[in-house]
């Protein structure tokens, strides 16, 4: 099959890239390279069966002829990470919803296969744990930019089921939950790597707030073989289906598995959510997914633990990239 990733030169999307090419397909890559590596997809340039093009989604006219040239659509470009969100909102909503607005009407024109993520963050504020697809969502104020990741995240899964419902394109809604694994940055806010890379540097481990909020993580090529099964699947077309790991951990809990895991004599420094993201910020407490759909549709189930994502990040860091211990609070 001849695959599109849009946004396929990120952490996720790479990931994706390298299980579809291993299959067989031809996939094409299109990243802007605003928050994804090249990095990430260097190995693959001279591998038959891919491209990559340095591009926007946001170009209509490129976007078209290749969905139509393609069979299968992954669109994985968004803007990404809790501090581009607080310090670039306006880019985070047109990022995201422009480029899902463009995807979706091409792929409706030329009827692909297409799979839109999603995030845990539309949840919001619901305190019913664990969290259904079905479940109301609850998200702040608009005055609190915070928001606007999981309000634009909201639109785009309208935006798609509505595809779905006027013209049964055959599309997907995936909820993902705290991916995670190799070639992942802290740049954005990402906490794994960031709490693994002060560890290795023997540095304080900066917990926000009190550190009891809780989250799961899945490692990314769990995520990644959930991701290509649900486009196999026409019966998954139309739903809004959660993704990742239900294994729950405090970030404080998190903090002290990286310091052990990695033999570290880090110590953890409290600071509060006004240092880093200005007044304003508002966090949740808990963020369990219910995975009884995903497992019911797919079969999927993930089978790598939280100290098989921090073992494996620490590796990275260790062994392929030790200038990021150079930076590591960068």
């Amino acid at each position: 099959m001849k695959i599109l990733i849009t946004g396929g030169a990120g952490f996720i999307g790479s990931h994706l890239a390298d299980k579809l090419l291993a299959e067989g397909n031809e996939v094409t890559v299109i990243d802007d390279l605003s928050t994804g590596r090249y990095a990430n997809v260097a190995h693959l340039e001279d591998k038959p069966g891919f491209r990559l093009l340095i591009d926007t989604v946001l170009n209509s006219r490129l976007m078209e002829d290749l969905i139509r040239e393609t069979d299968r659509v992954y669109h994985m470009a968004s803007a990404v990470g809790v501090r581009l969100i607080m310090e670039r909102p306006v880019k985070t909503i047109e990022t995201i919803f422009r480029g899902t607005d463009v995807v979706l009407g091409f792929c409706s024109r030329y009827r692909k296969r297409v799979l839109v993520p999603s995030t845990s963050e539309v949840y919001g504020k619901g305190v019913s744990v664990p969290f259904r697809e079905e479940d109301d969502l609850l998200t702040g104020a608009t005055d609190k930019h915070r928001w606007a990741y999981a309000c634009a995240k909201t639109l785009d899964e309208f935006l798609a089921l509505a595809h779905w419902k006027e013209t049964q394109l055959p599309v997907v809604v995936v909820r993902l939950f705290n991916t995670v694994g190799p070639r992942q940055t802290g740049q954005y806010g990402m906490v794994v790597p960031r709490f693994v890379q002060a560890a290795l540097k023997n540095e304080p481990i900066p917990v926000y707030g009190d550190g009891e909020q809780s989250r799961c993580f899945g490692h990314v090529a769990d995520v990644v073989e959930g991701l290509t099964k649900l486009l196999d699947n026409p019966q998954c077309f139309g739903e809004v289906i959660n993704i990742g790991n239900n294994e729950e951990i405090s970030i404080n809990g998190l903090a002290k598995r990286a310091i052990e895991l990695t033999a570290s004599t880090s110590e953890i420094k409290y600071m509060t959510y006004d240092e880093v993201y200005g007044a304003g910020f508002e966090d949740m407490a808990r963020r369990v997914p219910s995975l009884e759909k995903a497992e019911r549709m797919i079969g999927y189930k993930p089978t790598r633990t939280l100290d098989d994502i921090i073992n494996d990040v620490a590796a990275e860091f260790r062994s392929e990239r030790p200038d990021s211990l150079q930076n590591a609070q960068a």
